[in-house]
């Protein structure tokens, strides 16, 4: 055992180790509700920018791949393993401003364009791509009022890079630039200290083509929007057109407002985007709906169960217990080692090790850990959830693998390791070589590949063969009746319990648990909004857990009643089936909410939703296969067996 303690050791040394890395790669940006930062009037603030992103295309850009100002250096902020993985390339920006002092005008720089640089605006504003913003860690915000003028506004994440129009009179469609720019701060003051937090990030973007006198200069006063003459932009009336040659000005208005708003709830303004009513209700609607039909369900199964079991065993003739029929007649054949043993063991090992990483995901993201403020910090998580529960999916796997009789317990613990990685990583790779090709900052640089592979053989690998060897060192699980030599023929099976219709029914119901809270889900994850009701999401996690357990059992019962033994793979495959049902309506998303229209975008998204289809199979379905195990042992080791 000396070995493998020495493993295990050098495993989690190395495991705190990066995490430690990670964390301190990461503190450029404080855990919610730490560490507020007071400002001084006249103290600096540095406006930092994040990545170009659009709706339409999924693929983020660099800030500083269009012809923006830039600073005289720019300097990247450090980012965690999350936000890498996302996208975000965080850098320094010319945008800079002083506490609680209003600016008017201020022109950041002036650029003439060239060939490519217009094409490259015109191809980002055709797309639709939007420039994302941060300060004090709040991202900024375009508020849209709604048409309820009582009812606080909508804000959309960062703003336009530019907008499409035509002149009167004129067919041809033409390309502006948002180049004026009127920021709103707002910020809540300490009336003791007189030290203020910023609460509010937004701002309200123009196309204006800026007119000034004689030879430009450095002191050139702009006649359009002029501070001495309190002459500023207040619309796009006048829109700067993106052309070759053509000359932009980029400038910008400051503008502080005090809030009521405290810094612990100032994002509240910015979690609360949409009708919230039709939300909750949607969710609770759908919670009732599944907690009755569980609860039905559960009644009808212990009524039935406690009939057949006080029958059985009121048997006590030869003669009676000749006539039985049902599931008792199987028990000689329920607990057969089933076919690809090894591989079911496999899927049930990592099927816990998904358990293990998204229920301990879900209770740091209630505890507030995981709020969106700071950035990347779910992925992060997630991923080293991952890596520390592989001790947890190989002791999972060995066990069941001694239980089918298994000797090569090292062979099972590898291909536990290296096999749902193995396929999630060749696919993650084939897209990330896509988006490469793309010159998107989405691309996993070379250095994040390789922290990735080093948690998977570096730290996984290792935890799973030590749970797989503390795993296979525990007593053989022993069935509850024997096992005889001679298989027992299976009759045949009316049509409903043909295997292929009983298993694709069996996914339904996990679905129907689900798919509401699916839609705000993926509307997060493809719409660059806010994912923030853990509360809900961990509900909705239960009651899948719930369903997918129910529906497995009640299906087993029936396909033993039915005298069909074989119980394990189907098992599986029943509750896992409800996979088939969400990438289903991955693609009916795809079509009616989406308007991504390039191939390669396309591509992206059913490549990451096969991978989280993927990864839902082997959760669910091993849910459903040992609520099964349990099921079966329980009714087997309730009844007499002569």
């Amino acid at each position: 055992m000396d070995p493998f303690r020495s493993i295990l050791s050098r495993s989690l040394l190395i495991f705190f180790c990066f995490l430690v890395l990670l964390i301190h790669g990461a503190r450029s940006f404080y855990l919610p509700g730490v560490a507020p930062q007071d400002f001084p009037k006249g103290d600096l603030l540095m406006v930092k920018v994040n990545k170009l992103t659009s709706i339409r295309t999924q693929l983020p850009y660099s800030y500083y791949i269009l012809p923006y100002c830039k600073p005289k250096k720019i300097v990247d902020s450090a980012e965690n393993l999350g936000e890498v993985l996302r996208g975000d390339r965080i850098e320094n920006s010319p945008y800079t401003f002083k506490m609680r002092e209003p600016q008017m005008c201020n022109v950041a720089c002036r650029i003439t364009l060239d060939k490519k640089q217009a094409k490259d605006l015109k191809e980002k504003i055709k797309d639709e791509y939007r420039v994302n913003m941060i300060l004090d860690n709040l991202p900024l915000v375009v508020p849209i009022q709604r048409q309820d003028q009582e009812s606080p506004p909508i804000y959309q994440h960062g703003f336009h890079v530019g907008l499409k129009r035509q002149y009167s009179g004129s067919k041809e469609e033409k390309y502006f630039i948002h180049n004026h720019l009127a920021f709103t701060l707002k910020y809540h003051r300490d009336l003791q200290t007189d030290m203020a937090r910023i609460v509010g990030f937004e701002v309200k973007p123009f196309s204006i083509k800026h007119e000034y006198e004689d030879q430009w200069s450095e002191n050139t006063r702009l006649t359009t929007c002029d501070p001495h003459a309190k002459h500023t932009v207040v619309n796009s009336n006048t829109p700067q057109e993106v052309e070759e040659n053509k000359e932009i000005i980029f400038t910008y208005d400051v503008e502080f407002q005090e809030s009521d708003i405290k810094w612990a709830s100032r994002w509240d303004t910015y979690l609360l985007m949409s009708d919230d009513q039709i939300h909750w209700f949607s969710i609770v609607n759908s919670l009732m709906i599944v907690l009755f039909l569980s609860g039905m369900v559960a009644m009808i199964m212990l009524r039935t169960l406690y009939r057949d079991i006080s029958k059985y065993n009121d048997l006590e003739t030869q003669e009676e217990a000749q006539e039985e029929t049902g599931w008792k007649l199987v028990h000689g054949d329920v607990f057969r080692p089933p076919s690809h043993s090894d591989l079911l063991c496999i899927y049930v090992g990592t099927g816990i090790q998904f358990f293990g990483m998204i229920l301990v995901t879900m209770i740091f993201a209630i505890l507030g850990f995981l709020s969106p403020s700071n950035r990347g910090g779910l992925m992060t998580a997630m991923l080293l959830l991952w890596v520390f529960m592989g001790l947890f999916g190989g002791y999972s796997s060995a066990r069941l693998y001694k239980m089918f009789k298994g000797t090569e317990w090292k062979r099972i613990a590898l291909r536990t390791a290296l096999m749902f990685p193995a396929i999630a990583f060749a696919i993650f790779f084939v897209l990330n070589a896509l988006i490469w090709g793309q010159k998107s900052s989405g691309a996993v640089p070379f250095g994040t590949m390789f922290a990735l592979v080093f948690l998977w053989f570096g730290i996984s690998v290792p935890l799973v063969f030590v749970g797989s060897y503390i795993g296979f060192r525990k007593p053989t699980i022993e069935d509850p009746v024997k096992t005889n030599k001679i298989p027992r023929q299976i009759p045949e099976q009316v049509w409903y319990m043909n295997p292929a219709f009983s298993v694709l029914i069996g996914g339904i119901l996990p679905f129907g648990a689900v798919f509401i809270e699916l839609f705000f889900i993926l509307t997060s994850i493809w719409l660059n909004q806010f994912y923030y009701i853990f509360g809900f999401l961990f509900l909705v996690f239960i009651i899948l857990i719930i369903t997918c357990a129910e529906i497995t059992v009640v299906l087993c019962y029936f396909q033993l009643c039915s005298e069909d033994y074989q119980w394990w793979w189907r098992s599986y495959l029943t509750s896992g089936s409800s996979a088939i049902y969400l990438f289903l309506y991955a693609t009916f998303y795809f079509y009616t909410k989406l308007e991504i229209t390039k191939l390669v975008s396309a591509i992206l998204y059913f490549g990451y939703m096969l991978i989280i289809s993927y990864a839902f199979f082997v959760f669910t379905g091993t849910i459903g296969f040992y609520a099964c195990f349990w099921f079966t042992r329980l009714i087997y080791s309730s009844v007499k067996i002569d």
